[in-house]
């Protein structure tokens, strides 16, 4: 089951390598990993997705990760209320025959230009990554240059609803 964990760290060298050490010494695939800093001088925020098999795994993985040394705190956001977003720049092959097509798809997604040349347009899509994923599949079939992504952000939103309703990721 995909997991949503977040990591509040000291912002120094090498923290970044220790945890990610850490998880892959423990064999765990981090699907999408984004760090950044916080609204504190001197930490930074890592939010991450990873596959746990099951609910004892992730408890061991809390608990070492809490153990390391330039970690403050650590959360599984996972079941919470969260906001939760992605980036990704995706180069698409657009002649000029099929350009108005793809403008008309791409619309709904709230995707912008941000590079353009005679048949290639750079979008910038932003959203949840299910959104992100749509985009990209529909965009297949027009050809994909090049395409990368930010990983996943995330925090817990302020008002939290029952606890009997879940994210589904």
């Amino acid at each position: 089951m995909k997991r949503i964990i977040t990591a509040t760290v000291i912002n120094q060298s090498g923290v970044m390598n220790r945890v990610t050490g850490l998880l892959m010494k423990r064999q765990f695939n981090i699907e999408s990993i984004s760090v950044g800093h916080t609204e504190q001088a001197g930490m930074s925020k890592m939010t991450f997705v990873v596959n746990v098999e099951d609910e004892g795994k992730l408890e061991q993985l809390l608990k070492q990760l809490q153990k390391q040394i330039d970690v403050i705190k650590v959360n599984d956001i996972t079941d919470r209320a969260i906001v939760m977003r992605e980036l990704a720049l995706v180069k698409v092959v657009t002649p000029p025959s099929v350009r108005n097509e793809i403008y008309s798809i791409v619309e709904p997604f709230r995707a912008t230009v941000v590079d353009m040349s005679k048949n290639i347009t750079t979008f910038q899509v932003i959203g949840h990554p299910e959104k992100i994923e749509a985009f990209i599949d529909l965009m297949k079939p027009y050809g994909i240059k090049e395409l990368t992504s930010s990983g996943v952000s995330a925090f817990v939103r302020e008002t939290q609803k029952s606890n009997t309703e879940k994210l589904s990721i």
